[in-house]
């Protein structure tokens, strides 16, 4: 069953269902399948951007990172089951893939970032497989050589769970654009993560996570770079989801 947000399906999973069903699908062997995990400023670009839309419509999985997402789900009368963190889902299934053999394979994040949560989750989970690492230049999606180069990497690693951390809607793009040619069995786009496991980006104090300002704490920590999608996304999203409650919502 999903829930419909801002004419966006959201997968009615708990934490350790989306885990468990992202793990057998790894194990299974079956086709390729991606997850994306989207907040209030996904919702938001999706409004405009049918490629985006389209890309989350085939997802495996669609499951809720933000707690704006589970706060309008229940004003919405459509409750969801409890929070699907990217950064807690990758820092689980690491966990898992230690346990069961599963190789992992991480696309992304800053410079030095992918390497570094590397290390942190190797020293976590001595068993741990993660069988490369890459960080793209920028506006490596322009250019035919860079892209050969990634997939050509990832190809030869040969991983079972591919996580991107390249920023949406880019990293939802790339998965779209390139899993079925990868063969990877689950692609997951995680944003930040990479950073925030690696501590090369501070995340916000527990307390903070459990009363949905995490939002707060990133503006706070990295102002420049996040202010637009708070100051001016945050009611955006807000009035997005009156004008659904209301019944006047044109979806697209």
């Amino acid at each position: 069953m999903r829930v419909d947000i801002g004419g966006i399906k959201i997968d009615k999973y708990s934490f350790d269902e989306v885990v468990e069903r992202i793990v057998g699908h790894a194990l299974s062997g079956k086709a390729p399948e991606y997850v994306v995990t989207p907040n209030a400023m996904h919702i938001l670009t999706l409004q405009k951007d049918a490629h985006f839309r389209e890309i989350y419509r085939q997802a495996f999985l669609v499951v809720p990172d933000g707690v704006s997402l589970l706060w309008s789900a229940k004003f919405l009368n459509t409750p969801l089951n409890g929070r699907v963190n990217g950064t807690d889902l990758f820092e689980k299934l690491c966990a898992i893939a230690s346990q069961k053999g599963l190789k992992v394979f991480l696309l992304g994040g800053r410079p030095g970032a992918a390497e570094k949560a590397k290390e942190t989750l190797e020293a976590r989970h001595p068993e741990l497989k993660i069988v490369g690492t890459y960080c793209p230049p920028y506006n490596f999606e322009f250019q035919k050589a860079e892209l050969e180069l990634i997939n050509s990497k990832i190809k030869a690693a040969n991983p079972d769970l591919l996580f991107v951390g390249l920023g949406a809607p880019k990293q939802e793009k790339w998965i779209a654009a390139n899993y079925q040619e990868l063969g990877v069995p689950i692609s997951v786009g995680i944003g930040v993560s990479f950073e925030l496991v690696a501590n090369m980006v501070t995340r916000a104090p527990v307390w903070m996570q459990k009363m949905g300002l995490e939002w707060l704490f990133r503006l706070i920590v990295e102002p420049s770079r996040l202010w637009k999608r708070y100051i001016i996304g945050n009611p955006l999203f807000i009035w997005l989801v009156l004008k659904q409650r209301l019944g006047i919502l044109k979806f697209q």
